[in-house]
């Protein structure tokens, strides 16, 4: 179907007298650009008024719909936390959240106290006299907010999901990813330096300071980078199995005093973990051998300092902006306190707030129609499995098979998290903090020997995101994200299929991308494919890895086709399968035109506006090498020019720009 320019659009919209009496049509038109066309750059058309007029807001950096709607959410959150301090009469968990919110607020309290709340970690740090006493410092702080070269965390055993299995993993740099120690092109250089120059700053806050003491723990960071997994490997969750007995260890990294490290980090019954990077560990144990331990003491009390800083007095908290927002993310501007104050709390005591969140925010009408959507968007995917062309028989019977036994989860737990054994106490913010940390430490380590809980969420339902857990074999979508753009149950269903929809078919794809077709209905890791069938899907994706590989977000950096293959598989599918259910969800009916706009048209308008971002360069330097999502600009491009749907609702010809020859399109679930 033919339809009218977006100028006519436009002029009919800006002006106030709709194009013909018809239902909402959920899409925001003062958005488009009326020079592009839809065929030629549908990210634009749709988004290109709205980049050409949006700043970034000074303390942030990136702006777009996702951001928007967090915006909403902090503020709301902010609006219960203060109605809170106002009552009279406060439950438990309420008198909680007052307490760390106005805590955190008295800025004077932290600038009185300089780094006194600290000084007791130093001096623990500063005890650490052999190697041995190194590595129980390091299980020791384990409950702690630090970031360390050993990780430990509680995660279904990926063959058996059914039960808990202790994690061990890499980590411990100060900078966001390996590739900023090791990568030569100026912009790593120049992030380097910043970060020296962040810890030479730290360490004179605290009197311990020569610049020499902050490039060893700068050389200390590139060693453990060298000997570190990259992103893209650590994606291979084949490869990332390693379960061991606790009398192995010794084989595997015979340099480490095991006994000491786990017993540190109260794990001293701990039978059998997963090593995830195995010879990561084994190298580390060297490394804390062979290097000086003065070292090693400068590098936690860096760790230390980075950690706390935020709630620290005002030289720590101007020093932790300036490396971490202004040098690693283009922001220009620190984030008001309340907004800090309100990140605490969530951070903290996410589902807590999140309660009152629901209570106030999200209406049960949303809940039912939202249920509706996900139900449709199931239906189309088991047609699509069992129609696939490309896949056996017997192998299309395991997929639909696996897809019969998902767990949805909308908007709020059934059940909340207990904060009971959390004690927040008034005037002692780092020690909250330091007790929050315990406290989910242990509620993590209180999974092990038990059966997973399937009513557990690991998101809150003010968050503005959705999930999909391959081991659980769940896919979860709290109430923040149930909100326009993404979704309005009072606007035509095409948008909301469009947008919600697509994140729906998003979610449900990871459980068939390249990680999550790994997995089968019980969330263990067990290969249900015919070697042919896996053959046939590999080539698929490895036509997609070379289509995101050539798109340049940055001026000499490409999308890493390979790192972000699973997001794009789950873009792909995830789309194709939403228009299929927009389809069913018709029941045959022809959809009707809004705006001037079919109801194909629509659809694919509404994906492209959930996506609508704009990011300082520094940000997005970040993410390419180290984010498995490709870049927001590039997710619908990316998406539709492999839909036939879309070539049809718009009449794109093989003279427009987002044309893709049929015989090149690539589909897959």
């Amino acid at each position: 179907m033919k339809h009218k320019p977006i100028a006519l659009l436009l002029a009919a919209t800006l002006m106030g007298h709709p194009l013909a009496a018809a239902p909402v049509s959920g899409i925001e038109f003062n958005n488009f650009d009326p020079k592009v066309r839809f065929q030629d750059d549908l990210y634009a058309a749709v988004n290109g008024r709205w980049e050409q007029t949006t700043a970034i807001p000074a303390d942030q950096s990136s702006y777009g719909a996702f951001n928007q709607l967090r915006d909403l959410s902090e503020q709301r959150s902010r609006t219960l936390i203060e109605q809170l301090l106002k009552q009279s009469s406060r439950s438990e968990d309420e008198q909680k959240i007052a307490n760390l919110y106005t805590d955190f607020m008295m800025e004077s309290t932290a600038n009185r106290l300089g780094a006194k709340p600290i000084l007791p970690d130093l001096a623990r740090i500063d005890a650490i006299d052999s190697v041995d006493a190194l590595t129980r410092r390091i299980g020791k702080l384990q409950p702690t907010p630090l970031s360390l070269p050993l990780l430990f965390g509680v995660a279904p055993d990926a063959k058996d999901a059914t039960h808990t299995l202790l994690q061990v993993s890499q980590g411990g740099l100060g900078l966001p990813d390996r590739d900023y120690y090791l990568n030569k092109q100026p912009r790593f250089v120049a992030a380097r330096q910043a970060y020296l120059h962040y810890l030479e700053t730290l360490f004179s806050l605290v009197d311990l300071g020569t610049a020499q003491r902050a490039s060893k723990v700068l050389a200390l960071e590139t060693r453990l980078a060298e000997i570190q997994w990259s992103a893209e490997a650590n994606r291979d969750v084949q490869k990332t199995y390693n379960p061991v007995l606790r009398n192995e260890l010794g084989t595997i990294a015979p340099d480490l005093n095991w006994r000491v490290l786990l017993r540190a980090a109260d794990l001293g019954q701990v039978t059998k973990l997963n090593l995830i990077q195995p010879d990561y560990v084994r190298q580390l144990a060297v490394l804390m051998r062979t290097t000086p331990l003065e070292v090693w003491r400068d590098y936690l009390r860096a760790r230390t300092l980075d950690s706390y800083a935020p709630l620290l007095s005002s030289p720590f908290v101007a020093a932790h902006f300036s490396f971490h927002k202004q040098a690693l993310a283009g922001i220009k501007q620190q984030t008001p306190r309340w907004k800090r104050g309100v990140t605490l709390v969530e951070g903290s005591m996410g589902q807590a707030l999140g309660k009152l969140y629901v209570a106030q925010y999200f209406p049960p009408k949303a809940k039912r129609k939202i249920n509706d959507l996900v139900a449709t968007v199931m239906r189309a995917y088991q047609q699509s499995i069992a129609s696939l062309d490309w896949m056996s028989p017997a192998t299309r019977q395991q997929a639909a098979f696996k897809l019969a036994q998902y767990r949805v989860k909308i908007a709020y737990p059934d059940k909340w998290q207990d904060y009971s054994s959390l004690r927040i106490r008034r005037h002692d913010l780092v020690g909250n903090v330091r007790r929050v940390s315990a406290y989910l430490y242990r509620y993590n380590l209180n999974k092990l020997g038990r059966p997973v809980d399937h009513d557990e969420w690991q998101m809150t339902p003010q968050t503005v995101n959705a999930y999909y857990d391959l081991q659980l074999n769940e896919m979860v979508f709290p109430a923040a994200i149930l909100q326009p753009p993404f979704f309005n149950p009072d606007a035509d269903d095409a948008v909301n299929y469009g947008g919600i929809g697509a994140v729906i078919g998003h979610e449900v794809s990871h459980g068939f991308d390249d990680q999550g077709s790994q997995f089968d209905g019980e969330g263990n890791m067990r290969n249900w494919w015919s070697a042919e069938d896996r053959r046939r899907y590999k080539e698929r994706t490895d036509k997609l890895v070379t289509q995101y590989n050539a798109y340049q977000p940055l001026a000499g950096y490409h999308v890493n086709g390979k790192l972000t293959l699973g997001e794009n598989i789950a873009d792909n599918a995830g789309l194709q399968i939403a228009y299929k259910a927009y389809q069913l969800s018709l029941n045959g009916a022809k959809a009707p035109v809004i705006d001037g706009l079919s109801g194909d048209q629509r659809f694919f308008i509404g994906f492209a506006q959930v996506w609508r971002n704009k990011m300082h360069e520094a940000r997005l330097l970040r993410l390419l090498v180290s984010d498995p999502h490709t870049p927001a600009h590039f997710r619908p491009a990316g998406a539709v020019v492999n839909s036939d749907a879309f070539y049809q609702a718009f009449d794109v010809k093989p003279t427009d720009k987002m044309y893709k020859p049929e015989a090149d399109r690539i589909h897959l679930w």
